[in-house]
């Protein structure tokens, strides 16, 4: 009976193999790191102040645009309009996305604005203790410069301010900025038009204690986020690339599974699951966002990726428990419920948080769970309890890889006993066990490390106290691994057509039957991979 194929490929092939995909994952870090450009692109923003002046309640809406042709009536600042007579509440802070002489792209998949107050100290205006700021914020596009804008959205915001004053608040110093930290403001999935329109107010409501004690608010600084688009073709192109690749090893694989006149163990179910996921991540639907406004790209990339994610660990944890070595029972599912069950709890939990965060924001963009203390306590929390648990796994990963080395050095005792050409054999299988699991290994550290970067980038905007940037070369690379990965698993552990003892009976001598000999296969075998071990210390008992 065959092996798996990495038990029975020569050296010689299993190094040519091993060359080919290391120089595939080179690759895949120069593609990020030589061609694409980096992965977003950040555009301050200077709101402009407007005037509103209409004296009557029109069925149609009034927007505010601050440059062009019909630009609103605008003033430099508050003291000018204290001197007009206009009131706070007529005015308007008009932002236009893009800047002029641009226009936005579908390619660039997404758009996150944050904000920032530009506050000025006054010591009868003072920013109060807990100050949140009420704002009527107002979302519109168009596709030309000349057609009427249509409203997105329209929502009441509250943003809790985050300002301290480094000197005295004394008057000497009136007139000098707070340090305000940044806020979160709008995401949209899709940027599916040409031009959208902010107009953000801020009314001054005393009696209900709206704005009041937010200071006096001297500008509004936006920032907007978007992925580019030279980074987003060349990310295209790599899952347009790698889909079929998996797809048709994956197809192999299993076809090979279902000519095995047994039925599949267990960690070829496991690797054909793993396929499948992998191929879920890689199926550019991306594509489709070019052509249709589909906001919930977003949310469907986090899923897509998250239910990578959560199998992906759940392998691992599999693949060391099936190459124990240890005499236990395996080769079902329920033996790991204990790991991989916290696994699945884990992967739910960070579902329910993302629903509670993107999945608001399909119907209301500038909804953030950032914006309240409780909502930044609980986001902090599942991000450093996700990143706690990330290193706890890998710290876990790494005590069943040690065990597995364990184990597999306290059976190599019965090699001397055995012929040389059976020797020769298992050191060689052992050798390849060995070095796919540091493989695993630094596969691992790599996803724990891209996981925690890639939570930790997507809050700092929201944390404000420094910025990370994750270059292209990584999110490339690591992509890349993934895949690689994946399709070496399923490339080596396929069940071999070479018969070992057709090429070593001369070597064997005789030393043991067609029926000892299939006990040599390991994962592949019905019953786990200790039987290969129960024949080690067979023979050399004999």
């Amino acid at each position: 009976m065959a092996g798996a194929i990495i038990e029975n490929m020569s050296t010689k092939k299993l190094v040519i193999v091993g060359v080919i995909l290391l120089l595939f994952q080179a690759f895949s870090f120069m593609v990020g790191g030589l061609i694409a450009p980096s992965p977003t692109t950040a555009v301050p923003y200077l709101a402009t102040k407007c005037v509103d002046n209409t004296k009557t309640h029109s069925k149609e809406k009034t927007w505010f645009m601050p440059w062009g042709p019909n630009q609103c009536d605008k003033i430099l600042d508050f003291d000018e309009a204290t001197a007009k007579m206009i009131s706070a509440n007529n005015i308007v802070f008009a932002v236009h996305i893009p800047l002029p002489n641009k226009e936005m792209s579908p390619w660039f998949q997404f758009m996150l604005v944050v904000l920032q107050f530009d506050i000025a100290f006054k010591m009868y205006n003072e920013i109060q203790e807990g100050a949140m700021a009420t704002l009527d914020v107002s979302l519109a596009y168009r596709d030309d410069t000349l057609s009427k804008w249509t409203e997105m959205a329209h929502s009441l915001e509250k943003r809790k301010l985050n300002c301290t004053f480094t000197t005295d608040k004394i008057e000497k110093y009136e007139g000098r900025y707070y340090e305000c930290g940044i806020l979160p403001f709008m995401e949209v999935g899709s940027v599916s038009h040409k031009y959208y329109l902010l107009n953000v107010r801020l009314p001054v409501i005393e009696r209900k204690n709206i704005n009041v004690g937010i200071g006096e608010i001297k500008d509004i600084r936006l920032v907007g986020i978007h992925q580019n688009g030279g980074f987003t073709k060349v990310w295209f192109a790599m899952k347009t690339f790698l889909t079929p690749s998996i797809l048709i090893i994956m197809i192999w694989y299993w076809r090979r599974i279902t000519m095995m006149s047994r039925p599949p163990v267990l960690l070829e179910k496991v690797i054909f699951a793993l396929g499948i996921s992998m191929t879920f991540i890689n199926i550019p639907v991306e594509w489709f966002s070019i052509g249709f406004d589909w906001t919930w790209m977003l949310l469907f990339g986090d899923i897509r990726q998250g239910v990578f994610y959560a199998m992906l660990l759940s392998f691992w944890i599999i693949f060391c428990g099936e190459h124990l070595m240890d005499q236990s029972e395996r080769n079902r599912l329920s033996v790991y419920w204990k790991q991989v069950g916290p696994i699945v709890v884990g992967s739910f939990c960070l579902f329910i948080f993302d629903m509670c965060e993107r999945g608001v924001q399909l119907t209301n963009p500038f909804y953030s769970i950032w914006a309240s203390d409780v909502g930044t306590e609980l986001a902090m929390a599942f991000i450093i309890v996700a990143g706690i648990c990330a290193c706890l796994y890998f710290l876990f990963l790494c005590f069943m890889v040690f065990q597995v080395f364990r184990n597999i050095s306290g059976k190599r005792s019965s090699l001397p006993a055995m012929t040389k050409a059976r020797r020769l054999h298992y050191e060689g299988l052992i050798f390849r066990f060995k070095f796919l699991m540091l493989v695993t290994l630094a596969c691992a550290a790599m996803t724990v490390i891209f996981f925690i970067i890639s939570q930790v980038n997507e809050g700092h905007w929201h944390w404000g106290d420094y910025t990370l940037q994750v270059n292209s070369a990584f999110f490339t690379g690591i992509y890349g691994m993934w895949n690689l990965y994946v399709f070496a698993l399923m490339f080596l552990y396929a069940p071999s057509h070479k018969r070992y003892e057709d090429e070593q009976s001369s070597g064997d001598q005789g030393g043991n039957s067609g029926e000892d000999i299939q006990l040599t296969t390991t994962i592949t075998h019905v019953d786990r991979p200790t039987e290969m071990y129960k024949m080690i210390s067979k023979e050399a008992q004999e």
